[in-house]
Order: C-alpha cells, then structure tokens, then sequence
C-alpha cells in the first residue's frame, strides 16, 4: 500500500520504530487546531497506511502547539443538516471512520494532548491506548450541552475506560474535568507540565520500543477484542442520532446562547 498524499496540516515522521503523527493547522481556530474535514481524512488515512508497516512498533499522535478544541464548525465541509439523508450519512463517516482507524492499528499508539482535548478531539484520543495530558488540559465534551450527542462512536470507548457513572458525567454534563480528575478516573495515563507532552509520550515510547514488537501487537489485539466487543454494536447507530438532532431547534437554542456569552464577554 502506497503512502497517502497527506494534507499540508498532516505530518508524518518516523524513526527507529516511532512514528509521530501531528496535526498542525497553523493559524485556523485561533491556533487550537480544530479538526477540519481535511485534516480528519489525513488523519485517517495516515493511521490506515501506517497499518501495513511492519517497521513502526509505535506511534504517538499530537498536535503542534496544542491538541485540538475538536471539530471545525466554520468547516462548511463538516455542515451536513442541509444535505439530502442519504449523502449526510455518508459524510458523517469521516468522524467515525478516523477514530476506527486509529482504534484498528496494532501498534501501541500514545496520544499526547496539551492543552486542549474537547469535543471530537477526546473522541480521537481515546481511540488510541494511552494519554499524555498536560496539567492545564482542558478536557471536555460540550455536545450534549449544544443539543447534539457525542458521536464517532466514542461513547463505549469512554465508558470501558471510566466506567458507567464517570461516562454519564463526562458526557452529560459537558464539564471540563481536567487533567488530574481524568487521570484519577482512568481517562489519561500521564499528566505533565504544560509543554511536556510529547517529550513523556516518547519516554512512553521507548518502553514499548525495547519489548519484542509481535507479543506487543498480540496482546494489544487481545485486550482489544474483550475490552471493545460491544463497542459497534451500542454505538452503530449515533450518526443517525447526530442527523436528527444536528440543526434541531434544541441544537440552534444551544449555539445561540454560547455565542451570546462569548459576545458579552
């Protein structure tokens, strides 16, 4: 399989085993990197290519700067309520689709999150198998206060690492838990100073580099298979719930209203 042409604001580097995966939007967003439909699809297709090569045993995905405030609104390709049902569900699996595929890799994959991990962005991370968040994370899901649910099938995924009760608040309530709160309830594996992400997903890395790279991906593939075996099954059906809900009076209200807030302030 060929490497993809991967979009400006993908980079790809690897070296010894490591690959690094970083997402870096410049400017858009006021420089907190927002998932673009672009830059999704490159992250998709990046983790699908990185899939067939037997020489990278780890990968660690970050952002440059920070991690990401999550989707793109402004994104007029991320607006789908307008679109005819048939063409709005098959644009709606490129979330879901990016997060399968960093969820499919056999290597070990580290996400290294400063700063900010909110909405779409958490929902890729915890495709992955372990956090790096810096101390000052802001870590949250604001859909269900925005009147849409959390899609890209990213519900089990939580609930398998925090648990029923902690899943309902993460995604109910829509708060900023933090890194520290994150890490006590399971969601990030390491916290660090702010800036220091990538330099302890590394330390992380190298962990996982000096281990013999078959029994790595064996048993990654074995706690998959029990930890995620109902994932598709509870989640399968969330985009059609992300179509009916996204552009509903419920979802035009919340927007309304934060948009006010962010005008007063």
């Amino acid at each position: 399989m060929d490497m993809p042409q991967l979009p400006d604001c993908i980079t790809l580097t690897r070296d010894n085993g490591l690959a690094i995966v970083t997402l870096a939007r410049g400017s858009y967003g006021g420089g907190m990197n927002p998932l673009s439909a672009e830059a999704m699809a490159g992250l998709r297709d990046v983790a699908r290519w990185l899939k067939t090569d037997i020489e990278t045993h780890c990968i660690i995905l970050t952002g440059a700067r920070v991690f990401s405030i999550g989707a793109d609104l402004k994104d007029k390709n991320m607006q789908t309520h307008n679109l005819d049902a048939l063409t709005q569900r098959q644009q709606l699996l490129l979330g879901p689709d990016m997060c399968a595929a960093w969820e499919a890799l056999e290597q070990v994959t580290i996400c290294a999150m400063e700063r900010y991990a909110i909405g779409g962005a958490l929902a890729l991370a915890v495709s992955c198998d372990w956090r790096v968040a810096s101390d000052d994370c802001d870590i949250r899901l604001p859909e269900v206060p925005l009147g849409i649910n959390m899609s890209w099938q990213a519900n089990p995924r939580i609930t398998v690492l925090v648990g029923p009760s902690r899943a309902k608040q993460l995604v109910i309530l829509g708060e900023n838990i933090g890194a520290k709160i994150a890490a006590d309830w399971g969601l990030v594996d390491v916290v660090t100073p702010s800036g220091g992400t990538l330099s302890a997903a590394q330390e992380l890395a190298q962990k996982v580099l000096a281990l013999p790279p078959l029994p790595v991906r064996m048993s990654k593939q074995a706690i998959n298979a029990q930890a995620n075996a109902l994932n598709h099954l509870s989640s399968f059906m969330d985009r059609e719930q992300y179509a009916l809900l996204t552009g509903s009076d419920d979802n035009k209200a919340a927007v309304r209203a934060v948009m006010g807030k962010s005008k007063n302030k």
